[in-house]
């Protein structure tokens, strides 16, 4: 291993962790089980390092408009389903486009305040996305500041998150009351605290944001690099008592595509940014036919008439298909390639439906086999249902294409419900 370490590395070491290089750090790949800490997500709590990704602050009262231009989302527009402007305690999800439409990086912007932005990128890209905002500020008066390396990360993920965090959380009934999916409170440092503070019992103050990347309920939460160890030891004991316990990135990429959510740089990256499962990050106007405004990489879009499709797919059983490996159709003619595919331990066929582990109408002794599932890119849009082939170099996997995966997430359910 010779790449970079977040915080938590002696921690990881220390438990047996596998570990894997992952943009340009050492990185835990699993402990014991990646079957087990997919299945902990589902069921009870999984604990994530993510101090990894990168972070920017974006200041200034030309914030918004560089970030309105420069970031795939409408800030102006965004919330719920009439379309509210982003608000401070709001983050919301988009994507950095160069002028081609391309997809430079994926990102949740949060607003700290009207003229104040977090925006969080992936690993390795804080320094890119950065150098990206400056070529596009011009004539704003915006300040774009790269957070790496003065914070840490951790995510709190499964329906047993919000207990984990009562358990540990000063005043939890503040810091989780009225907190929708996509909203954070409290901050650390020098981010002022958003809503209201938020703090573990011993007073280490957080940024809680209800966020993550698994499709379950779960939780975000940075705090200051010198910090982040001794919060994860305090969450870690105590979702171990509630059956909780840390994944590595096996766990995360299996949950996350179950979930339908992309890979950046894998699932989305350097074509056009249409014709794929994710077109809430596109400020689509009404009739799909142009955008609500104008961003970097728009125009290019909309001509962009031979740009790839990207679907989801489930295969019949669990096997796995590896790079480099192509997608077939009926009579065996190649249609494109498979960008990923992982096995989500969680769910499996019945009935000719998906039924997941965590369903709550799920047959009586419901034990999931898993299914492969994960996304292709192809030259022609296909139908959900119909029938590919997956191929790689030893084997070949029945597959049909889906709008959906793994069915009954939790990432969307009321707090209420999960306390």
């Amino acid at each position: 291993m010779a790449g970079r370490r977040t915080p938590l590395f002696p921690w990881h070491q220390a438990h047996g962790a596998t570990f894997a290089a992952f943009g340009g750090f050492d990185m835990p790949l699993w402990y014991q089980s990646a079957k087990d800490e997919h299945l902990a997500v589902l069921t009870r709590a999984g604990l994530f390092d993510t101090s990894h990704m990168s972070a920017l602050r974006v200041t200034g009262p030309g914030a918004f408009d560089l970030l309105q231009f420069g970031f795939t989302n409408d800030l102006a527009a965004c919330l719920g389903p009439t379309r509210k402007p982003l608000e401070p305690g709001r983050c919301v999800y988009g994507a950095f486009l160069d002028a081609r439409g391309h997809v430079l990086d994926d990102a949740i912007c949060f607003m700290l305040a009207p003229a104040d932005y977090l925006v969080v990128v992936n690993a390795g890209m804080g320094a890119p996305i950065a150098a990206h905002l400056e070529r596009q500020r011009g004539e704003r008066q915006a300040r774009v500041r790269n957070l790496d390396g003065t914070f840490g990360k951790m995510d709190v993920q499964g329906p047993e998150a919000a207990r984990v965090l009562g358990a540990v959380l000063d005043t939890p009934a503040t810091a989780l009351a009225g907190l929708p999916y996509f909203a954070f409170k409290g901050g650390f440092g020098e981010l002022p605290p958003v809503t209201a503070a938020v703090a573990l019992k011993d007073g280490t103050p957080l940024l809680l944001s209800r966020t993550g990347y698994t499709g379950e309920l779960g939780f975000e939460l940075f705090t200051a690099a010198e910090t982040i160890a001794a919060v994860w030891e305090t969450i870690h004991a105590a979702a171990a008592e509630r059956g909780g316990r840390a994944c590595g990135l096996a766990a995360r990429d299996s949950l996350r595509a179950g979930a339908v959510l992309p890979l950046s740089h894998q699932d989305i990256g350097d074509w056009p940014f249409v014709h794929h499962p994710w077109p809430f990050a596109l400020p689509w106007a009404d009739g799909g036919r142009g955008f609500r405004k104008p961003f970097l990489g728009a125009e290019a879009l909309l001509a962009a008439q031979d740009a790839p499709y990207t679907h989801a797919f489930v295969g019949q059983d669990l096997r796995k298909v590896s790079a480099p490996a192509t997608v077939h159709g009926g009579q065996g003619e190649t249609l494109g390639r498979v960008l990923t595919c992982v096995t989500d331990m969680g769910i499996d066929w019945r009935e000719g439906r998906l039924v997941s582990v965590a369903s709550p109408d799920r047959p009586p002794d419901f034990t999931p086999r898993g299914l492969a599932c994960g996304f292709v890119q192809v030259a022609r849009p296909l139908a959900p249902g119909t029938r590919v082939e997956l191929r790689d170099a030893r084997r070949r996997l029945p597959a049909r294409i889906v709008e959906d995966i793994r069915p009954d997430r939790t990432a969307r359910r009321p707090l209420r419900e999960m306390l």
